[in-house]
């Protein structure tokens, strides 16, 4: 069975692996994001490094980017406020320092793959990843396909309705300030609170306001693309008092508004945590691989 490779090309760290899916994920290997240089760098060296070569390689990276195969500057990461990281062409610099075919799309829409193929999401053909971390962004598949349009969706930078006098924070976003990442992201807490969200107890008032930030989000992903399941990823995510928290609150601002048994009735079944943990980026890098080849992925 051909090999596939898979790289999470996140804004703090980069994840690379070889495999065919969940149950034969090999070499993991995982390192800072620093320059563009020194990091693709040390992916091409992890690759040729390999034992066994691969067929094709998926990227799901941080953004924005470039998705689109008919475009000039395809895998392009694009104006990412990542410092050094502007306009860089990390699909081309592989594509020509390893010679393999290279698919390309973003890290949350990688993630949502993965959960589609082998994870959460399976049997959903419309369904929502959203990762709340350093960042926020959230990826969708619609009928089955990736979702793109113009680019790729920004999840993370809709706006939310924040209460003044209850958060006088102003955001954290170089772009909107206070829009959903600007609110909610992990440097939004660690800035508003003046510690890092893990340190921050289950009773902590921070929490009640992240799960209103987090499911004004998902209300309106759920009036726009009627996702059949909603998996919530990511570091902040960890905290275990979010999602019955988050969970109560979508209800109650829909008000029985949508009229589903998964929202009225089953809740804890529709926003989930991703059934492939960490590993949901990395894999949906793979499957990327995999749809690239036609190799079996749906």
């Amino acid at each position: 069975m051909a090999l596939f490779g898979g790289i999470e090309a996140g804004g703090t760290k980069f994840v690379c692996a070889v495999g065919t899916g969940p149950d034969d994920l090999r070499a993991v290997t995982r390192f800072p994001t620093t320059t563009p240089e020194e990091t693709i760098a040390r992916v091409i060296e992890y690759f040729r490094s390999q034992p066994e070569p691969v067929a094709a390689i998926g990227i799901g990276s941080f953004g924005p980017t470039d998705p689109d195969p008919a475009s000039p500057t395809y895998g392009t990461i694009t104006s990412t406020p990542k410092p050094g990281w502007r306009n860089t062409p990390i699909r081309q610099r592989l594509l020509e320092a390893l010679g393999v075919p290279i698919a390309f799309d973003t890290d949350v829409n990688a993630a949502a793959l993965g959960e589609y193929v082998w994870g959460a999401a399976q049997g959903c053909d419309t369904c929502v990843y959203l990762t709340v971390g350093t960042g926020i962004g959230g990826g969708a598949l619609v009928g089955g396909r990736l979702m793109h349009g113009l680019v790729h969706p920004e999840m993370g930078h809709i706006y939310v309705r924040r209460d003044r006098e209850r958060d006088p924070f102003p955001g954290v976003c170089p772009y909107h300030g206070d829009c959903f990442e600007g609110l909610a992201s992990g440097p939004a807490l660690e800035k508003r609170w003046g510690t890092r969200a893990e340190n921050l107890p289950p009773d902590h008032p921070a929490w009640a306001l992240e799960a209103e930030y987090i499911a004004q989000a998902l209300v309106s992903y759920i009036l726009i693309l009627s996702p059949q399941r909603l998996v919530l990823g990511g570091g902040v995510m960890h905290q275990e008092v979010l999602f019955p928290l988050i969970r109560k609150r979508v209800q109650e601002l829909l008000n029985g508004y949508v009229k589903s048994p998964a929202i009225l009735d089953d809740i804890d079944s529709y926003i989930v945590p991703p059934a492939l943990g960490d590993r949901a980026g990395v894999l949906g890098a793979i499957a990327l691989a995999q749809r690239e080849m036609g190799a079996g992925v749906p």
